[in-house]
């Protein structure tokens, strides 16, 4: 049972951070993303704004994702993401800090007010996020406390076994070392958290089981498998996130082994800073686990201080080992900013699912500005027509997987703004492929009058041609409105296209009836203004959903 005990305390401990990280940056996730975007001009703000983040959302992995994600999505260079990712490490110290105090007393004690300020917070609308915040922060003090607890409860020291165990391996040796080390990265990948690990490593240290330098041992391996998170984030990624996550690797890794080479020297002087005797076999449990705490910080603070000014160099080499993806360098169908599979915050989901909304209404007007050279006179109307088919194939599967993306983005907690956005989104790219369609069915009209030997007369091409003009005019409002919704543009753009398609009707009745072309061409022509008027109504559709205005049918009476 107190081994079970000890388990539910460490999956406690998991919950409480990660709850805490998710209701930080659902607080401030706008603030988050403004502070990487903007606050990373150079290597040394850089650093300093990944230490913030992360000491913000108590989270390494949460910022180094987050980054991640901000290189694929383009708003930060390869250079920029791996100053701020240096960052996340020293910010990270904070949480072994943390745990050493939790260890050094009761904590429990002071939790309870926390719990219930938490719960009411939470069912306050307002409030409710730092409600989740407050929560996640009594669990994390709660499970420290349980944990400190537990480990008395397991009197390890009195554990013959277990301590015949760890005496086994000689902690003066550096064999010894390396296996503790290993054992520290295979576990944290195994656990997907280093505080985990850290917590258990405390446990162990301050109940005199295992040796301070075994200990540090497994720290050292921690910061190796804390990596591996963003790793395996960034698979699916495009070759500049899954570059800045390599970084983060190579960084950590660098540190080890230069930490290798001066292993006893280096943990002695930081020791000593702490009034530690590392080699000695009876320490105050609390010094004991502050220690493990200043050479956590130390490694990362040392570490950092060497490579900032390395960080061309890495950014050289790790463009040198990872290379684009064959789909990447041809002309094959991907996205640009958003991949199944890469773990976002829902800030950052959004707006990079806005971005390759962005992408994907420049593809629409190109399948216009394709299908609109289907009115010029000689042209190879089998020819266009199929390559109108081909990009409104392209144009179904980019809505197909943007709109997979927005549903995954769902099924995470959201607040209500994010749930908003997200709905707007879904309106937008389903109007977007409703263009798709228009401008094939414009395709097929004109592809027509081929096939029925039949051709439009310069008259009737030369109103197309104007009604066609100002569509693409509204396709390019529909662009900058997508960009940026408080930009001013033409809103009657929609009734515009009204007025000159009722009198085009209305002119097409008269030089029908004045036999000026025959039955066939004005009903081709007809056709043609028909679709123009449905598909103008989408662009507005498309413009409405991104303001967050109210939606109108694609035809207006």
């Amino acid at each position: 049972m107190i081994f079970v005990k000890l388990l539910g305390a460490l999956a406690l401990l998991m919950f409480g951070m990660k709850a805490m990280s998710d209701a930080l940056q659902k607080m401030a996730g706008p603030s988050l993303r403004h502070l990487l975007g903007t606050m990373t001009t150079n290597r040394f703000t850089g650093l300093l704004t990944g230490m913030f983040v992360t000491v913000s959302v108590q989270s390494s992995a949460a910022t180094t994702v987050m980054t991640v994600s901000f290189v694929s999505s383009g708003l930060l260079t390869l250079a920029q993401a791996i100053s701020v990712i240096m960052g996340a490490n020293i910010g990270t110290t904070l949480s072994a800090w943390i745990m050493s105090a939790g260890f050094s007393f009761n904590i429990t004690n002071i939790v309870w007010p926390f719990f219930l300020l938490g719960i009411i917070l939470i069912y306050s609308k307002k409030y409710r996020f730092f409600g989740d915040f407050l929560f996640g922060l009594s669990f994390l003090l709660f499970a420290l406390g349980t944990l400190s607890m537990t480990g008395k409860e397991m009197n390890l020291s009195e554990n013959q076994t277990i301590t015949n165990f760890f005496m086994m391996f000689d902690a003066g040796s550096y064999w010894s070392i390396l296996l503790f080390l290993l054992v520290g990265t295979v576990l944290t990948v195994v656990a997907q958290s280093s505080a985990a690990l850290m917590a258990l490593t405390i446990v162990l240290c301050t109940e005199g089981t295992l040796p301070l330098y075994l200990g540090l041992a497994l720290v050292l391996g921690e910061n190796i498998g804390t990596t591996i998170t963003a790793n395996v984030v960034a698979m699916t990624a495009n070759t500049q996130a899954r570059r800045a996550a390599f970084s983060h690797l190579i960084f950590n890794v660098f540190g080890v082994c230069w930490v290798l080479l001066f292993f006893y020297p280096f943990v002695d002087f930081v020791c000593g800073l702490v009034d530690i005797d590392p080699s000695s076999a009876h320490q105050n449990n609390a010094s004991l686990s502050f220690g493990l705490a200043a050479f956590h910080t130390a490694f990362n603070v040392t570490n950092t201080l060497i490579l900032i000014w390395f960080i061309p160099q890495i950014e050289k080499l790790v463009t040198r080992i990872i290379k684009p993806r064959k789909s990447e360098l041809d002309n094959e169908f991907h996205l640009t900013f958003i991949h199944q599979g890469i773990i976002k915050t829902p800030e950052i989901a959004v707006l990079s699912a806005q971005k390759e909304i962005s992408i994907y209404c420049d593809q629409t007007r190109h399948l216009f500005d394709v299908t609109r050279t289907m009115l010029k006179p000689d042209v190879d109307l089998i020819s266009v027509s199929a390559q109108v088919d081909s990009l409104e194939s392209m144009s179904d599967r980019m809505e197909v997987e943007i709109g997979k993306y927005l549903s995954d983005v769902s099924d995470a907690h959201l607040s209500d703004a994010t749930k908003g956005k997200i709905r707007s989104m879904y309106r937008q790219i389903n109007e977007m492929e409703s263009i798709g369609d228009s401008c094939q069915d414009i395709a097929r009209i004109l592809k027509r009058q081929a096939a029925g030997g039949e051709k439009l007369t310069p008259q009737i091409i030369g109103f197309a041609e104007e009604l066609f003009a100002l569509l693409a005019e509204c396709l390019d409002n529909m662009d900058k409105v997508l960009k940026n919704p408080e930009t001013n543009v033409d809103e009657h753009d929609r009734r515009r296209v009204k007025t000159m398609c009722n009198s085009l009707r209305e002119q097409n009745v008269a030089l029908s009836g004045a036999r000026a072309y025959s039955y066939i061409v004005s009903s081709i022509f007809n056709d043609l203004i028909n679709e123009a008027d449905e598909l103008s109504g989408f662009i507005e559709n498309v413009e409405q959903a991104r303001r967050g205005g109210k939606f109108y049918s694609s035809r207006i009476d």
